[in-house]
């Protein structure tokens, strides 16, 4: 069986879990799903983000969403459904919060799990990407598997 290491920040949508289910074709994968509650810093980031996918609804909203240790409930429905998405899509998953240091959280449970790669699935991040500062591009020199980035899809009602 085929494990992987799957980082999320928001919950998994239909076609998310259709896309990591189906990335290995017939071969059966497991995930360990790593839920990352929103810190308490970079929403001018986050901002900056939203207006350049033209999202200014978004941007506008920024202030409004919890963060911090207001984003620990949150985290946990958002994980709580991913795990239950991927589990009626056929697929083993297990889940955890991320609650310190993700890079660190990340390398712990791929070498806990003999993980085969790590999938992080996230939302555009143009300025942390530019400098190479988001958290494929800094897992890549971390944990010593293949490490491949996704973009999740964006939901509507957000």
């Amino acid at each position: 069986m085929f494990t992987t290491v799957l980082m999320i920040e928001k919950p998994l949508a239909p076609a998310d879990v259709e896309l990591v289910t189906t990335l290995h074709g017939e071969e059966q994968v497991s995930f360990v799903v790593l839920m990352q509650p929103r810190g308490d810093q970079d929403r001018l980031l986050r901002a900056v983000d939203d207006v350049a996918l033209g999202h200014l609804e978004n941007a506008a909203r920024e202030n409004e969403v919890p963060e911090g240790s207001d984003a620990f409930k949150p985290a946990e429905l958002a994980l709580a459904h991913s795990v239950e998405s991927l589990h009626r899509a056929g697929a083993e998953a297990v889940g955890e919060i991320v609650q310190r240091h993700p890079l660190d959280v990340l390398r712990t449970v791929v070498e806990r799990t003999g993980a085969d790669e790590v999938i992080v699935l996230t939302a555009p991040h143009f300025v942390e990407e530019f400098f190479h500062r988001d958290w494929t591009s800094r897992a890549r020199h971390k944990v010593g598997v293949p490490v491949l980035k996704l973009f999740a899809q964006q939901d509507d009602a957000e």
